[in-house]
């Protein structure tokens, strides 16, 4: 018990470095990557694609969240080129691959291994087991940060549409 209660105070620690002390008002999920500050380039990247409003809206939406680092580990020039206004269409396929329609916990798929249907329209694979949580082979590093439309799960790369 006491192993557990040690695992369950270091993830709320964790959580609450990654994310910041959010104001007592709930957050949308953009508001609430924005307070956190380490998904700048997710933001920018949500604006340049025209995905704001939507995911400020009712949803709720389950957001498999890339930090800054994880944009860092794609090739050299590949998110300038998508932030250029003629991407627009690829940059909005890859992030609305990200995005699950619905809000999935982490509890809720704990020990299985899945598909997901993407609001991009294709399936990502989710496999969730002693290990940890993993999407198309990017790793969950902190899962469930609850926005007022949905719920937010921190991966490590970004994932990309086949």
């Amino acid at each position: 018990m006491t192993r557990f209660r040690s695992l369950l105070t270091a993830t709320a620690v964790a959580t609450t470095l990654a994310f910041g002390v959010v104001s007592a008002k709930a957050a949308d999920i953009v508001d609430t990557a924005v307070a956190a500050g380490s998904f700048n380039t997710l933001v920018a990247a949500v604006k340049a694609a025209g995905l704001v409003d939507t995911l400020k809206g009712e949803g709720p939406f389950t957001v498999f969240a890339p930090t800054d680092e994880a944009f860092a580990k794609l090739p050299a020039g590949t998110l300038e080129d998508l932030l250029k206004p003629e991407n627009k269409e690829k940059l909005v396929g890859i992030l609305t691959y990200h995005v699950v329609p619905g809000k999935v916990m982490a509890a809720d798929i704990a020990g299985k291994e899945t598909m997901a249907k993407t609001a991009q329209g294709t399936e990502a694979k989710i496999v969730a087991n002693d290990t940890g949580v993993m999407i198309d082979g990017a790793k969950v590093v902190t899962a469930d940060v609850a926005a007022d439309n949905g719920v937010i799960h921190v991966i490590d790369s970004v994932i990309l549409p086949k």
